[in-house]
């Protein structure tokens, strides 16, 4: 490959209200571009999209305009925001004129070192505008929500190591509505800018090769990339490549982005299934869905961080092929659908056909995840547990979805999918063999809880014993029915 004087070597970037040029290599990411435009608010702390350091805001296109967002500066490859729009701590505010998040901090000693301060407010940011919030309040029961409607959940992404979280808390549950003449609020009310079709070269020191970043305009033409270049990294959110790339040092000569692709951003509702794009993040997804699949609903709140989930796919998640990926084991449990698409045609797998080894799939080279689709009607009982370390924002040891279906007291279907238990996600047969046709009781559950012990084949690891992930999913059946009647008792009285 030879770069030409026709091929695109720089792309833009609006930033503060700048328009600012770039022409970096493909792997080169937002948080370094921005810092050496001398915009060093945004700091690296892990380089692994844990700790919000480097938290920015970028406008995303919403339902009726767009929506400012939060995401990892340090994970998103700087060319994926060609033609965006973002907004950095600077862009908020100054010295002389502090934007109402920065004033509330400082007021309420909310920073201390400074280091993660930054990042938390733009994360504060972010949920400040968010349109659904209301500084009278809000009912969301599962949220931690304060007064003034302020999910802190917006801040999960966000580690400070100094200051301590209450301050914090404070400053966030201060904030009332923005001003009328608030810029960035009235920016909302006008949708983010439209994809830019992006096919940049630049050189990849220090191997002097030529690197590649390309977004392609439609499906069809990310297809048609692919069939030509197999071997090219395909990113979404980049929350794994990103990884690889800064830990790992993971270089690629061609990335293609598909994460503004159209036909892979729907949400479709059909007579007998739901289809859900794959390049739509999950944070998207869970504002779409609004809890009408429970088992998913239970998910995204323990699926990292808001900043991940801001740019993480459903469909990125499957693609790793990992054995510990939070979302298989909800979609095993309903009985999920992937829509493969290639220059050949499309083809509909099994999700529970899709794993065929550790990190391996059925899908082809040249292949896409376009779609998720999930059986309807939904079971009747469902849940999702995950087992970790921390309650949030940590990878599990044991992921179990459960979705049962209960008729007159009997089970009449079972299906329970797992991870971090086997070298691939897997569904838990015996189990659901066992279960189906026998009655919802606890002697039914502690006989399926002894067969649940025993799938999958767990191993010692650096997370938990293989001891200890067979006790918890024993445990889990039994969680999971407690949960279930603590749901229906209340029910049961209403009537």
């Amino acid at each position: 490959m030879s770069a030409e004087n026709s091929l695109q070597t720089d792309c833009q970037i609006t930033v503060n209200g700048n328009p600012l040029d770039f022409n970096g290599p493909p792997h080169s990411n937002a948080l370094d571009f921005l810092r050496n435009q001398g915009l060093v608010g945004s700091k690296e702390g892990c380089a692994e999209g844990e700790c919000g350091a480097c938290a920015i805001l970028v406008a995303r296109t919403d339902a009726d305009g767009s929506r400012w967002t939060s995401v990892n500066a340090c994970l998103v490859p700087a060319a994926a925001l060609d033609g965006q729009e973002v907004v950095t701590s600077e862009g908020l505010g100054s010295v002389e004129n502090l934007h109402p998040v920065q004033e509330e901090m400082a007021d309420r000693g909310g920073s201390q070192c400074g280091y993660c301060t930054p990042g938390f407010i733009c994360s504060m940011a972010a949920e400040y505008y968010r349109p659904e919030r209301s500084a009278q309040g809000t009912a969301e029961p599962d949220h931690e929500c304060g007064p003034n409607g302020f999910d802190l959940h917006a801040l999960s992404g966000n580690l400070c190591r100094c200051t301590g979280y209450r301050p914090i808390r404070d400053a966030a549950y201060a904030l009332g509505e923005p001003a009328a003449d608030d810029p960035l609020a009235a920016r909302q009310s006008n949708s983010a800018p439209a994809p830019v079709a992006t096919d940049l070269y630049t050189a990849d020191t220090p191997t002097g090769e030529l690197g590649r970043f390309r977004r392609p305009a439609s499906l069809s033409e990310a297809l048609q990339i692919l069939a030509d270049e197999p071997q090219s990294t395909v990113v979404a959110g980049s929350t794994d490549w990103g990884v690889e790339v800064n830990i790992k040092g993971a270089r690629a000569r061609s990335v293609v982005a598909i994460d503004r692709l159209e036909e892979l951003r729907q949400i479709r509702w059909e007579d007998d299934f739901l289809e859900i794009g794959a390049s739509l993040t999950l944070s998207e997804v869970e504002r779409h869905l609004a809890g009408r699949v429970p088992l998913l609903g239970q998910l995204f709140g323990q699926f990292a961080s808001r900043l991940i989930r801001n740019s993480a796919t459903i469909g990125g998640n499957l693609g790793t092929g990992s054995p510990i990926g939070d979302t298989p084991p909800a979609l095993l449990a309903l009985e999920a659908q992937l829509v493969l698409t290639s220059v050949q045609g499309q083809r509909v797998v099994e999700l529970a056909q899709y794993f065929t080894g550790y990190r391996q799939t059925v899908r082809s080279a040249g292949e896409l995840i376009t779609a998720i689709r999930i059986p309807l009607p939904l079971a009747t009982h469902t849940s999702f547990q995950k087992i970790s370390k921390r309650r949030f924002d940590d990878i599990s040891s044991v992921a179990v979805g459960y979705a049962l279906t209960v008729v007159d007291g009997v089970i009449s279907t079972a299906r329970i999918g797992l991870g971090g238990v086997a070298a691939t996600p897997l569904r838990a047969v015996a189990t659901e063999a066992m279960l189906e046709g026998k009655a919802w009781n606890i002697t039914t559950i502690r006989e399926a809880a002894a067969m649940m012990a025993e799938e999958g084949t767990p191993m010692d690891d650096h997370r938990a014993s293989a001891k200890y992930r067979k006790a918890m999913l024993a445990s889990s059946l039994e969680r999971f029915y407690a949960q279930q009647l603590a749901v229906q008792a209340p029910m049961k009285e209403a009537k």
